[in-house]
């Protein structure tokens, strides 16, 4: 737009100034736009009230939920109501009126831009995606998209080989936050539908809601790409440069990824399972595209590379079932009866309710120790996420209340110490 067509739309823009805005005409529309306001503004409370009396009445969900939405556009829409019953009286009476018809139009506008958004999850992208359809709406409605379109694409620069204006920009910006927002939400949707369908596997859930979210976002950004006018054709060399940066930079952000992938693919370890990795022991909360969340006992969150899962020996207690057997030694004494002791003990190792009687406990004989005779209990448990140690603690306890009522001791270490006397000599001793 060149300077003489600036002068030109100022010059049109003040002509209707004049013929329109400093007319009584305006002033009554305009006066009548401010006291629809301030009439919605003290109908408000009441709106609000009832409404809100009416939610708690409905005991349906879906409507429920439709409640907080009415009460935030409540205000637009008290003065929407008011201006076309305004409007209506100044054309039955013949009155001019075109303020209070773009007014209405922006109210209308801004209610159903208003209730899209708020029905959306996400409150930021949801903001985003409000302000660039109220932004272009209003502009339409008071005519003066066009004239806004050619002044930015008037604001243009040249890069390299590429021409670059402001309307590519501005095209561009509200592309990728409609697309984003779409792709963002369609990605959802998939992700929520996937995760209540009983027939795939956890691990499975979890791959496909990521390719679904790396594939939406991908198309987002080719579609953002397209619109602004890039040639996506150049990314090419790019793209290969970006190889060999991914080869020798992010050898191990991309070994992690495919790492990830691969045990999404197996199924060796899926969320729920309980791993013991080195030192750490615990149930995997989650799996990322570059870690692994293992939550051990004690509320520690220990964030495992998915490379060290597929490089170093991982013990997954529960792969194929959760049922895992554990071992407590048991020391009784020389003079108690073995047997009756065997039988002692594995009926106090059945009173704990995570002890399985299928398969039962069994008490073994390992062998004679020093101070004991060494025997061995082992039992079955199919809640391993739930801890080992504890339920090896409640069966020892039980154990040791059993034996001590029924009089079998449990011997502590003991040992011999025989002194020899030697009779002293009678040797003289020398220097």
């Amino acid at each position: 737009m060149t300077e003489v067509e600036l002068y030109k739309l100022a010059d049109q823009i003040w002509a209707n100034i004049n013929t329109e805005i400093l007319e009584i005409e305006f002033l009554v529309q305009f006066l009548a736009v401010v006291f629809g306001y301030a009439l919605a503004r003290m109908l408000r409370p009441y709106i609000k009230d009832a409404l809100e009396k009416s939610g708690k009445r409905i005991s349906v969900g879906a409507i429920r939920r439709l409640v907080p939405v009415l009460i935030s556009v409540s205000l637009p829409a008290l003065w929407l109501v008011i201006q076309f019953i305004v409007l209506a009286v100044i054309r039955g009476a013949g009155y001019p009126s075109y303020i209070l018809s773009v007014t209405c139009s922006l109210l209308s506008a801004w209610v159903i831009i208003h209730i899209l958004t708020r029905l959306m999850q996400n409150t930021a992208w949801a903001r985003l995606v409000a302000f660039c359809i109220w932004t272009i709406t209003a502009l339409n409605i008071l005519g003066l998209l066009s004239p806004t379109l050619a002044f930015l694409d008037s604001l243009a620069f040249t890069f390299g080989d590429a021409d670059i204006s402001m309307l590519k920009v501005a095209k561009g910006i509200v592309a990728a936050i409609i697309v984003f927002w779409i792709s963002l939400g369609l990605s959802k949707f998939a992700e929520s539908r996937i995760h209540k369908t009983d027939a795939l596997t956890p691990s499975v859930q979890v791959l496909l809601t990521k390719l679904i979210r790396v594939s939406l976002i991908a198309i987002a950004i080719l579609i953002v790409l397209s619109n602004s006018g890039i040639n996506i054709t150049a990314f090419a060399v790019f793209s290969g440069a970006l190889g060999v940066g991914i080869g020798f930079g992010l050898q191990k952000v991309v070994s992690n990824l495919i790492s990830g992938i691969i045990l999404l693919l197996d199924r060796s370890i899926k969320p729920g399972d309980v791993i013991e990795v080195g030192q750490s022991y615990g149930r995997v909360h989650a799996m990322g595209a570059r870690y692994a969340s293992v939550i051990t006992r004690d509320a520690t969150e220990y964030l495992i590379p998915n490379e060290d899962l597929i490089t170093q020996q991982v013990v997954n207690w529960s792969y194929s079932s959760k049922d895992i057997r554990l071992r407590c030694p048991i020391g009784i004494s020389y003079n108690a009866d073995v047997l009756k002791a065997i039988q002692l003990i594995e009926q106090a190792a059945v009173k704990s309710a995570r002890v399985l009687n299928d398969p039962a406990p069994s008490c073994l004989m390992r062998g004679f120790g020093d101070s004991a005779i060494n025997l061995e209990l082992r039992f079955w448990i199919a809640d391993p996420e739930k801890g080992c140690g504890n339920i090896k603690s409640e069966v020892l306890l039980s154990v040791w209340q059993t034996l001590r009522d029924n009089n079998v001791d449990i011997p502590f270490p003991q040992r011999d110490i025989r002194v020899s006397m030697v009779e002293p000599s009678n040797t003289p001793l020398q220097d």
